[in-house]
């Protein structure tokens, strides 16, 4: 039956141009962000998913972040007490070259004084953001330095963070409340450091850093009156120092190559999270861009099409005639 009130062809033909500018239009929109699903209306359960990782990899970069302040605290850290070892290993020269009979222990008590001034600069300058990891002014002792190591999410979905942990103590050269908490200032006796020591305390310490609670021991340092034996005594309080410093290098060391593998793998476990988000969300842009020009070829169609069945109700105007 033909009506002029009802056109079922153009009806038809108008709801598949509908259909095919909707298409469209999600296509145009997936190629304009360059994803398929951008929106929770899109796909919910991916949308939920791709959120949920993209605010976990926001937060490992701020771990990244940490990690690297943490590194560049190590490395400063590391860079004084591998200072500090050269100085005091020279230290030690003199002390072996005052034990020679007929030296001016005067003229290397000079050269030690300025040596023992320049362990001071060094533990003093080996700062960073506010930080000293070798010289400490606080009452309290130096206790442990934590780095933000990771982000973490267990299978229940419950997040928590886990740190890199330094005992600063243990690095402390010069503690100008007490100087027993210091490599250089605290009291070494160097009875003990004999092969078959005598039970007799000898003590000596490297620096006077005027600590609140002082060292009981001498200073090493020469006179003209300085025996032999207090030069070897010296000597091995000197040598003593030198595998303390040594030692809290190598942990500082083995501290900040465990930095650098947790930023490399933080890095690569971002990496792999934009991948994996891209999979679940990004769009195809091949197949978009074929989608595209195949429903613009449709949407011409479409068009001809209503156009065939508007015009199939001005043919009936010939009936009249």
């Amino acid at each position: 039956m033909t009506s002029i009130n009802t056109n079922t062809a153009a009806m038809a033909a108008l709801q598949t141009l509908r259909g095919i500018n909707s298409g469209m239009e999600t296509t145009q929109a997936r190629i304009s962000s360059g994803l398929k699903v951008e929106t929770a209306s899109d796909n919910a359960a991916y949308w939920s998913i791709a959120t949920t990782m993209r605010s976990d990899n926001k937060a490992l970069g701020t771990v990244k972040d940490a990690l690297g302040l943490g590194a560049a605290k190590t490395d400063i850290a590391y860079t004084g007490l591998n200072s500090a070892i050269d100085v005091v290993d020279e230290i030690k020269s003199k002390l072996v070259a005052a034990a020679e009979p007929g030296v001016d222990k005067t003229k290397i008590d000079s050269e030690l004084t300025e040596l023992k001034n320049q362990l001071v600069s060094i533990t003093e300058s080996a700062s960073f953001s506010g930080e000293n990891w070798l010289y400490n002014t606080a009452t309290a002792a130096a206790g442990t330095a934590s780095i933000i190591g990771s982000f973490n999410r267990s299978a229940a979905g419950n997040v928590s963070t886990t740190t890199l942990d330094v005992d600063v103590s243990a690095t402390i050269l010069i503690d100008t409340a007490d100087a027993n908490r210091g490599l250089l200032t605290t009291d070494i006796d160097a009875d003990q450091l004999l092969d078959t020591p005598t039970a007799t305390p000898d003590n000596y310490f490297l620096i006077d850093a005027s600590s609140t609670v002082a060292a009981t021991g001498t200073e090493v340092s020469l006179s003209a009156a300085t025996t032999d034996a207090e030069v070897e005594a010296m000597i091995r309080v000197v040598d003593s120092i030198m595998t303390s410093l040594t030692d809290a290098a190598a942990d500082l060391g083995a501290v900040n190559s465990r930095i650098t593998m947790q930023d490399d793998f933080v890095s690569s476990l971002m990496d792999s999270i934009d991948k994996g988000v891209g999979r679940l969300v990004d769009a195809d842009m091949s197949e978009e861009s074929t989608r595209l020009t195949a429903l613009q070829t449709q949407q011409q169609l479409g068009i001809q099409a209503l156009s065939i069945a508007n015009s199939n109700s001005q043919s009936i105007l010939s009936l009249f005639r």
